[in-house]
């Protein structure tokens, strides 16, 4: 994770949930965060909205910078 910048952070944090979340949907049929939120569709969708711009911001950002964070200089695979 980031140590530089707290949106970089909170970025990271919410493609983590996004990539664990997809991964317990492809492998159990399990989606965690409906089932967390499911009571609340309008803060679901907004998590739902807010991995997908984090998404987008870290393949920009690492296209931007040759594959590495621009705030803190890690990779995809590169330890930070």
């Amino acid at each position: 994770m980031c140590s530089k910048s707290p949106w970089c952070c909170i970025g990271h944090l919410l493609v983590v949930v996004g990539a664990l979340n997809w991964g317990l949907v492809g492998a159990f049929n399990f989606n965690l965060v409906e089932t967390v939120l499911g009571t609340w569709p309008m803060v679901e969708k907004a998590v739902y909205i807010l991995v997908g711009l984090a998404g987008l911001c870290c393949v920009a950002t690492m296209a931007k910078h040759g594959g590495k964070c621009g705030s803190c200089g890690g990779g995809m695979g590169t330890p930070v």
